[in-house]
C-alpha cells in the first residue's frame, strides 16, 4: 500500500495544533494591522517562500523571506505565496507576518493545509490577504464553512482542486478563485496536463491558478497559453530568483493557444480509446477521412528529405477541418529559425503546433515555437533522462531508426517498460498489432503513419478503417488516463 503523504501532514499539523492552538504559540493583534490586498495582482504571478517539500527535501533552508521577497518584488512580483507549513515544508506564521510587515502592499496568501474557521481567523490577523483551502483534505460542509468564514472576513479564498471529488466540493458554492494543482499531494506525481482537463469540467467561470510543475519559462508559456490568469510557483523561484522576471515575460508575451486545451478536453471526455495522430499525411481525402474517423491530431511532415513530405498548398485547402494540424520538423540543434514555409502556416493559423523530431535542444523549441511536443528516438534508459530537458508537457516515444522524423519500428520492452510519465507512441503500430500494444502499454496517444499507408505519403483507406475498427472493439477494456470520475 501506498503512503498518503498529504494525510501524514495534515495528521501532523492536527497534533501541532492539538498542542500549540491555530496561532502556533504566537502572540497575534485581535484585528489586523494591514491593509487588505486584491489578490492575485495583475501580472498574473505568485512566487512563493518555500524552505524544502516532502519531495524535493531541503530547497533554501536558510533562506530570509523578507530578502528573497524583495528579490521577487525587484523582478517585477505583485503577489507572494508564503508556505507556513512547519513540520514538512519548514515554514511558519512567524513569516507571512515579517513579510507583510516589510511589504503591506503586497498581495499575500497564506499558503498551508487549513483545517478549521479559527485558522482563517488566524490568518487574518497575521496579515493574509488570501488563504490557501485544499478541498483534498476537507470535506464538503467543512470547505464550504471555511470559503465562508474567509469571505466573512473580507480575505480571497484560492480553493484548491486537483480531481473530480474535489471538483464537486466546490461546485456547491461555485468560488471566484480556483487553483488546479499539477502535483498530486498523497504522491506527490506532477501531471503538466492535469489542471488542463479539470478545468474543462468547471460549471462555472472562475479566475483560474495554475498551481505547481513551473520551474522554467516554457513551463510558463504553456500555462499562460492554456489560458490561466495566475501561475503559483515554489520551487522554481526560491531556487533562483531571477527565474521571475523570465516568467513575467513568459507570461506577457504568449498568445492565447488551442492546442493543449483540445488535447485537455479530448483526454477527459474520449473514453474507450487512447488518442490517436494520424501523421503524413499528403493528400485533402486522406486528412478528411482522418477526421471523419475520429483522428484527434492530424500529422503533415516538413522534413525535405522524407518522402511524406508534405506541401504547404494543401493546409491552406484543410481550413474547414476542426482537428488540430501539427507541424513535424526535423532541424539541427541551434537553428536560427523555423524553415520559412512553416513559420507562414503557423502564422496564418494553418498549424496548431509543432512537433520537433530532430536535434534541437529545449531552448530551441521553445525559441521557434511555444506551442511545442519533442520526439525523441531512445535507444537506451538513459537516454530516456533527456526528456526533461525539453519541458514539454508530452514527450513522443518513437520507434529507433537512422533516419529521423518518423521510423515504423517498434521501442524496445526495455525502454517503454522504465518509462514513467504518459506514454505517447510512434513505431511500429498498424491496424493489426493496435490492440495488444495498447493492452500491454496503456498509451495516452498513439502515432500512426508507415502502419497504414498503401505506400509512402499515400493512405490506405481501408487500413485507416480498419485501425479505428480495432481500436472501438476493445473500449470495455481500456481504461482512459483521466476518468470522469477521477482525473
Amino acid at each position: 500500500m501506498s503512503i498518503n503523504i498529504r494525510d501524514q501532514i495534515v495528521d501532523k499539523r492536527r497534533k501541532r495544533m492539538a498542542e500549540l492552538g491555530p496561532a502556533e504559540g504566537l502572540s497575534l493583534p485581535l484585528r489586523r494591522e494591514a491593509p487588505l490586498i486584491p489578490f492575485p495582482d495583475r501580472a498574473g504571478l505568485i512566487c512563493e517562500i518555500k524552505r524544502r517539500s516532502p519531495s524535493r527535501g531541503a530547497i533554501a533552508p536558510n533562506l530570509d523571506p523578507v530578502t528573497l521577497v524583495r528579490h521577487y518584488v525587484e523582478a517585477g512580483a505583485g503577489s507572494i505565496s508564503v508556505l507556513t507549513e512547519q513540520e514538512s515544508f519548514g515554514g511558519s506564521l512567524s513569516d507571512l507576518i515579517q513579510v507583510k510587515k516589510a511589504f503591506p502592499q503586497l498581495a499575500v496568501l497564506r499558503k498551508d493545509f487549513l483545517l478549521t474557521p479559527e485558522d482563517v481567523t488566524v490568518s487574518w490577523q497575521a496579515g493574509a490577504d488570501a488563504v490557501l483551502l485544499i478541498a483534498g483534505i476537507l470535506d464538503s460542509d467543512r470547505l464550504e464553512e471555511l470559503y465562508r468564514k474567509t469571505r466573512e472576513l473580507g480575505l480571497q479564498a484560492l480553493v484548491e482542486i486537483h480531481d473530480q471529488a474535489d471538483l464537486d466540493k466546490a461546485e456547491r458554492f461555485q468560488p471566484d478563485l480556483v487553483g488546479i494543482n499539477s502535483r498530486d499531494l498523497r504522491n506527490f506525481h506532477v501531471d503538466p496536463l492535469l489542471p488542463l482537463v479539470v478545468r474543462q469540467r468547471l460549471s462555472w467561470h472562475p479566475r483560474t491558478v495554475y498551481e505547481s510543475g513551473i520551474t522554467h519559462p516554457e513551463e510558463g508559456a504553456f500555462a499562460a497559453s492554456a489560458g490561466f490568469d495566475a501561475l503559483l510557483v515554489g520551487e522554481g523561484v526560491v531556487r533562483r530568483p531571477t527565474l521571475v522576471g523570465e516568467l513575467l515575460a513568459s507570461i506577457r508575451d504568449q498568445q492565447s493557444s488551442r492546442f493543449w486545451n483540445w488535447i485537455a478536453k479530448r483526454l477527459g471526455e474520449k473514453p474507450g480509446r487512447p488518442l490517436v495522430k494520424i501523421c503524413g499525411l499528403t493528400s485533402e481525402a486522406d486528412a478528411q477521412l482522418a477526421e471523419e474517423l475520429g483522428a484527434d491530431l492530424l500529422g503533415f511532415v516538413f522534413w525535405p528529405q522524407s518522402k511524406r513530405r508534405a506541401d504547404p498548398a494543401l493546409l491552406r485547402c484543410l481550413t474547414k477541418l476542426r482537428t488540430p494540424k501539427v507541424g513535424v520538423v526535423v532541424l539541427p540543434p541551434n537553428s536560427p529559425e523555423l524553415p520559412e514555409e512553416l513559420a507562414e502556416l503557423l502564422a496564418e493559423g494553418q498549424l496548431d503546433a509543432i512537433q520537433f523530431h530532430g536535434g534541437e535542444t529545449g531552448e530551441d523549441c521553445f525559441r521557434l515555437q511555444p506551442v511545442y511536443y519533442k520526439a525523441i528516438r531512445p535507444t537506451t534508459r538513459e537516454d530516456l533522462a533527456s526528456a526533461k530537458s525539453y519541458h514539454s508537457p508530452r514527450i513522443l516515444l518513437d520507434g529507433a531508426a537512422t533516419l529521423p522524423g518518423g521510423s515504423g519500428e517498434k521501442l524496445g520492452q526495455l525502454i517503454l517498460s522504465a518509462w514513467k510519465q504518459p506514454l505517447w507512441l510512434a513505431g511500429g503500430l498498424t491496424p493489426d498489432n493496435i490492440q495488444d500494444i495498447v493492452t500491454r502499454h496503456h498509451p495516452e496517444l498513439i502515432d500512426l503513419a508507415s502502419g497504414i499507408e498503401a505506400s509512402p505519403g499515400v493512405k490506405d483507406h481501408d487500413k485507416m478503417r480498419r485501425l479505428f475498427t480495432n481500436l472501438a472493439e476493445m473500449a470495455s477494456q481500456y481504461t482512459p488516463p483521466y476518468g470522469v470520475a477521477n482525473p
